[in-house]
């Protein structure tokens, strides 16, 4: 008796253990809230296919790694050893989601990058599927699933997305550049509503939500939220640039909120609501310069003046999942 009482104990021990090593996880790992949230039996995703009909288009190896979340065997991918210069898109849906500039050996056997096209195209979720935590990392617009995100890459991001190469299509550079998606990020108070209005735009591809403009590394919402960062509260947008400008958006940007308004938008207040342009390249600078003066000069915000900074893109951190496309998926809900 007293033998099975050890036993006994022992399994309970090693069951709380257990318990309490996933919850500690579960709070260092962004906790994802499923982007499959669903009215009247639609999905919120852009690209909107059953399984059966995902079986039609990939080929097996694919179905099975994109959407039964399997992965191929190390060295085995097509993209492991493969340097030409393009770009890396859903082999499901087309989205744009690394280029070659971002890809390195990290010698684990399947293609690896250091950073992604855009966290606009990305989203993440616990897997806890070999008994320990990893991130997956998943198309936004279609919900494949890519592969697995670490943070063992090199300097400056500390990434590493470790990715399935069937879970790609490359396209060469020369290709593509005329057809590509442009950037651009912005900050103008809480980031839920700068988002959703963002994403109504037609010629804006994905959204999401982040920080920008502080010092410190993948900051959590608590962290930027205490002002102790200097993050700013961001939107990151991919949009179709025959479809809508740069300009067209800076002047939508300005429309959304108050600029005039400084370290604050309405009730939220401190220097993670500022108003802010993050500019990519001397283009994007001379625009917001450009409209901003002529807001200025027009007399639209009387004599108030405008205190939106514009300076350069440094890097933008995705927030926790339960922020991203959060309207959208509170009026599905309804």
């Amino acid at each position: 008796m007293k033998m099975i009482s050890k036993i006994s104990i022992l399994f309970l021990s090693i069951l709380i253990t257990w318990a309490g090593w996933k919850a500690l996880n579960a709070l260092f790992f962004q906790e994802t809230i499923s982007f499959f949230n669903s009215k009247n039996g639609v999905t919120l995703r852009k690209v909107n296919k059953t399984k059966e009909e995902w079986k039609k288009i990939l080929s097996l190896e694919q179905f099975r790694v994109m959407f039964e979340k399997g992965t191929e065997p190390a060295f085995s991918g097509k993209y492991n050893d493969f340097w030409e210069k393009g770009y890396y898109l859903c082999a499901a849906c087309g989205s744009v989601l690394f280029s070659s500039e971002d890809k390195y050996d990290h010698g684990t056997g399947w293609p690896s990058f250091k950073a992604s096209f855009s966290e606009a195209n990305l989203e993440y979720a616990q897997d806890y599927s070999l008994g320990w935590p990893r991130l997956e990392v998943i198309c936004s617009s279609c919900g494949a699933h890519l592969g697995h995100l670490f943070f063992d890459g090199p300097e400056p991001t500390g990434r590493h997305y470790c990715l399935n190469s069937v879970a790609l299509n490359f396209v060469p550079e020369d290709e593509i550049k005329e057809n590509l998606p442009e950037k651009a990020t912005f900050a103008g108070g809480c980031f839920w509503g700068i988002e959703d209005k963002f994403s109504q735009i037609e010629g804006v591809l994905n959204t999401a939500v982040g920080f920008s403009g502080g010092h410190l590394k993948n900051p959590t919402y608590e962290q930027v939220c205490s002002g102790k960062t200097g993050h700013a509260e961001s939107v990151e947008i991919v949009y179709d640039p025959k479809k809508i400008s740069y300009e067209d958006l800076v002047r939508k940007f300005f429309s959304f909120h108050d600029p005039t308004q400084l370290n604050r938008q309405g009730p939220d207040i401190g220097t993670q609501y500022r108003s802010v342009i993050f500019y990519r390249d001397e283009k994007q600078r001379q625009i917001a310069i450009r409209i901003k003066e002529e807001l200025e000069k027009s007399g639209v915000y009387g004599r108030k003046k405008i205190v939106t900074e514009i300076v350069p893109y440094e890097e933008f951190f995705r927030a926790e999942e339960y922020h991203q496309k959060y309207f959208l998926k509170n009026r599905a809900k309804k």
